[in-house]
């Protein structure tokens, strides 16, 4: 599994279209399901961020799973925001120690943080 993280907007999904070789019918955008790339992890946990363990396992059988870095910036107030903040920040760090690679992405350029991974 590849774990593609980076900020709102940073090329994240460009660039496993264009240099991970993925199309949009590939892609689930922040659901489950048999499509090989999840997009928007973190939207995903919005619903439950308590999910984390549950679906940990499916999220390793994905080849790709890209999310947005919630951990910068600036505290949310809310309880909620945090907890869920949290949550996908614990759940990121778990995917990123089971990942066979770990792409960032910031300004649309793509920095390998882990791995042997080359793309075209």
């Amino acid at each position: 599994m590849v774990l593609v993280i980076g900020g709102k907007a940073n090329g994240k999904l460009d660039f496993v279209r264009q240099h991970l070789g993925y199309n949009n019918a590939d892609i689930a955008n922040a659901t489950l399901d048999d499509r090989p790339v999840l997009n928007n992890l973190q939207d995903l946990m919005l619903a439950d961020p308590s999910s984390a363990e549950s679906i940990f396992p499916t999220l390793l059988t994905k080849s790709v799973i890209i999310c947005d870095e919630v951990g910068s910036g600036i505290v949310p107030i809310d309880r909620a925001a945090r907890h869920w903040r949290e949550a996908v920040g614990r759940l990121c760090c778990r995917l990123a120690e089971q990942a066979t690679a770990v792409i960032r992405l910031q300004c649309g350029i793509a920095i390998l943080i882990k791995g042997d991974l080359t793309w075209k």
